[in-house]
């Protein structure tokens, strides 16, 4: 691929974001997708919008990339939650580690690779993206020793970067344990694989066994109900019947009778529809007990110890783990047979494989359009369109990626899908389940196959060894640098505008309100996608890593993707995105084992090509930073992860003492009972006051004048026309503009019937 081509991909991408940024500014300051930008603080704050004609509603801004630039961490941490921080940290660690590989590659490793051999220069538009890479360098060339030194002083400050964060982000973890807001699954256990008896309830053989095995620390336990679609349509019910009449606080009669009602057909009566009393209610929801159940207990380390410990001589039988919190948890699969677990877990592994082998065919497909001489061999019609010089450039630097990009689209909703079917017991853990399959599924398709699909299968004869397939690796992994530079363009760049306007949002938005006439849901807010975008900046990641020193070129465009999406995420996670559960940071792991693996990638990588080039001195460099970055990796297991998969009892024991000196333990133990909710009642949100906001330079948010005294709320209150707000505009002298109207239409009314009055008194006369 020829400069000419890169620049093209990055002139498109470059119009797309200026183009997606500017209405972003725009359409943000419109009441009318006030709920689509501002979705986590319009829910959380309760706010009541209402529109106003205000010019600076339609002149693009970067008030708010100040805003989130200035927002601390301990702002995102109280707004977002701990994983937040953690996104966060990983974008920050990606920052600093590429900064200084693209001071140190673009200034000493560039200028090797474009004059490594002596040839005829031709303008830098004309060249080939070949020339500034290492397959541009001679064999047995002397300055590869440039090479290495990078290579240690990147994976050195890689490592040492990566024990700082890791060690804040379990800092936090530990000040995320003892945070002032009680979490109740500290003091819960999860019970799974329950046995069944012939004559006792399930509810009855969980209370004797925690009873008789752990007397002084079990407090009370709620069994699971195996509650399907029936649940579902009482529970709709429930919200349509408190929804139809809220200003009545009327309850039905729990001790009516059976009612009949006559049949619609013949007009007979039958008691084939009745109202069933309270208690046969309860009875047949009492047989849908299911083998589950949440014990709790009088202190959080009473818990831990009854979580962490085998209870039976069977450890399938009365499975004990620390239950997820409240909002955590996914009841759709507590209620599943533990002893199925494992086949869904084998199936789900085995259905991953089969659509990560799937999609070997249209990556192969795409890198044969990234290969202009080829494509033009195996589709020779399109010959004469390809002779033109923008088709080709847009062909082979921007159209592969766009259609790698359409197709990982689906990966996300196929991983989550598959990862709900394995059984979790909360959502994050869903999340994190899905997190790491995307992950797998990008480093092997868009890296490991995007490489195998180009050179090395057109190459490669099925009598090849492994030492020929490690060598033509090594070979294609420059050239392939042309592709993930347009990728990063591409999935980067422009995906990060996407997801700052919302796209998806935004269409959803306009059907509901002016396609379908619906009311908008209040209440939904969605959550970050952790399991999306962490894989896509892990990929990204890897990318950088594997080709700073054999392929520079593709670290300016690394560095502007992770800047913006610096600016970019955190403003989602301010105004977008709702923090409805939180993990306590378990995605960190993940990033610090995909960095690890990154830099070792990398070291085996350099291997090859330093070996291709003849080097065996650069070559056997590479060795020693392997077994440094894995026993740096050992040292981070063994100091930090214990941290990320229990909690410390030391700590647990310190925050049980101090609730029972000041006596909150008590309230504690009363509100565990209303904790974990199966089937939570509904209660309408209400709007308790009317706030005018700051605009995007505007940091703290004051309340305006329509706000109600005491208990009185707005439903009880008609607000003011003067009580105009929006999140992102400042309260201009909006009632005085409102007053002008007011005063031109009385004059014009007035002048009216003025009007009237004379034409009426000449028709009398």
């Amino acid at each position: 691929m020829k400069i000419s081509a890169l620049m093209t991909s990055a002139g498109i991408n470059i119009g797309i974001c200026v183009l997606l940024w500017s209405l972003y500014s725009v359409l943000r300051k419109q009441p009318a997708f006030v709920r689509v930008y501002f979705g986590r603080r319009i829910a959380e704050e309760n706010r009541l919008l209402r529109e106003a004609f205000i010019l600076e509603r339609f002149v693009p801004s970067t008030g708010w990339i100040v805003k989130a630039l200035q927002c601390t961490e301990e702002e995102l941490l109280a707004a977002a939650g701990l994983d937040a921080v953690a996104f966060n940290r990983m974008l920050v660690f990606s920052i600093r580690i590429f900064s200084l590989a693209a001071i140190l590659c673009l200034f000493g490793i560039l200028p090797v690779h474009y004059f490594g051999r002596k040839m005829h220069r031709l303008e830098i538009s004309s060249e080939q993206l070949h020339m500034f890479t290492v397959g541009n360098v001679e064999v047995q060339s002397r300055w590869l020793w440039v090479h290495s030194i990078v290579l240690y002083i990147i994976s050195g400050v890689a490592c040492f970067l990566l024990y700082v964060e890791y060690r804040h982000i379990a800092r936090l973890r530990l000040i995320h344990l003892k945070r002032a807001t009680v979490n109740p699954g500290q003091f819960t256990v999860l019970v799974r694989g329950i046995p069944k008896t012939t004559n006792e309830s399930c509810s009855t053989d969980v209370d004797d066994f925690f009873t008789k095995y752990h007397p002084s620390s079990y407090l009370f336990h709620q069994v699971v109900y195996k509650a399907g679609k029936v649940q579902k349509i009482i529970t709709g019910a429930k919200k349509a019947c408190g929804m139809s009449d809220p200003s009545t606080d009327t309850t039905l009669d729990q001790s009516c009778e059976a009612i009949t009602y006559p049949c619609s057909l013949c007009g007979a009566s039958s008691d084939s529809f009745r109202l069933l009393p309270t208690a046969e209610v309860a009875k047949n929801i009492d047989n849908e007990e299911c083998a589950a159940a949440f014990v709790f207990f009088k202190t959080r380390y009473g818990a831990l110890v009854a979580s962490e410990a085998l209870q039976t001589s069977n450890p399938t039988n009365w499975v004990t783990d620390l239950a997820p919190e409240p909002d955590d948890v996914y009841w759709s699969n507590i209620w599943l047979p533990y002893k199925q677990l494992w086949i869904r877990r084998i199936a789900t592994v085995l259905g991953s494989l089969v659509f990560l082998v799937s999609f070997l065919l249209p990556v192969a497909f795409i890198q044969g359009l990234s290969r202009l001489d080829q494509l033009q061999k195996k589709l020779p019609f399109l010959d004469g369109l390809l002779k033109k010089p923008y088709m080709s450039q847009i062909i082979t630097g921007y159209l592969p990626s766009v259609i790698l990009l359409l197709f990982l689209y689906t990966v996300s909703p196929i991983m989550i899908r598959f990862s709900t079917m394995e059984g979790p017991t909360s959502h994050s853990e869903r999340k994190k389940s899905a997190c790491s399959k995307v992950l797998y599924f990008y480093i092997w398709n868009v890296f490991f196959v995007s490489l195998a699909s180009g050179a090395v299968i057109s190459q490669l004869s099925p009598s090849s060894s492994t030492k020929d397939i490690a060598v033509r690796l090594a070979h294609v992994i420059p050239e392939q640098t042309t592709f993930f530079i347009t990728y990063v363009l591409t999935s980067g760049w422009a995906s990060l505008s996407s997801e700052l306007m919302q796209l998806f949002g935004l269409i959803y938005n306009f059907i509901i309100k002016y396609v379908l006439r619906m009311k908008e849901d209040i209440a939904f807010v969605p959550t970050f996608p952790y399991h999306t975008e962490i894989p896509k900046v892990m990929l990204f990641g890897l990318l950088g890593f594997s080709c700073s020193v054999l392929a520079p070129l593709i670290l300016p465009f690394l560095l502007v993707y992770f800047f913006l999406g610096y600016v970019v995420y955190r403003n989602q996670l301010l105004n977008v995105y709702r923090m409805r559960y939180d993990s306590g940071g378990l995605y960190w792991p993940i990033v610090h084992n995909t960095v690890i693996f990154s830099l070792v990638l990398t070291q085996v990588i350099c291997f090859g090509v330093f070996g291709l080039k003849e080097s065996p001195v650069a070559a056997g460099f590479t060795i020693p930073p392997i077994f440094f970055i894995l026993s740096f990796n050992q040292y981070c297991r063994t100091r930090f992860l214990p941290l990320f998969k229990t909690f410390p009892s030391q700590d647990l024991i310190d925050l049980d003492r101090e609730d029972e000196r000041s006596g909150r333990m008590e309230h504690i133990h009363h509100r565990l009972r209303s904790a974990y909710r199966q089937f939570p009642g509904n209660e309408d949100i209400k709007l308790e006051k009317i706030v005018t906001v700051g605009n995007d330079e505007d940091q703290d948010e004051g309340p305006s004048s329509g706000e109600p005294n005491g208990e009185e709320t707005c439903e009880e209150q008609e607000p003011s026309r003067r009580d105009l707000s929006h999140p992102t505009l400042k309260g201009l002298p909006v009632s005085r503009l409102w007053d002008s109207v007011r005063s031109i239409a009385f004059l014009w009314t007035a002048e009216k019937r003025s009007g009237d009055s004379a034409l009426i008194s000449a028709s009398i006369n």
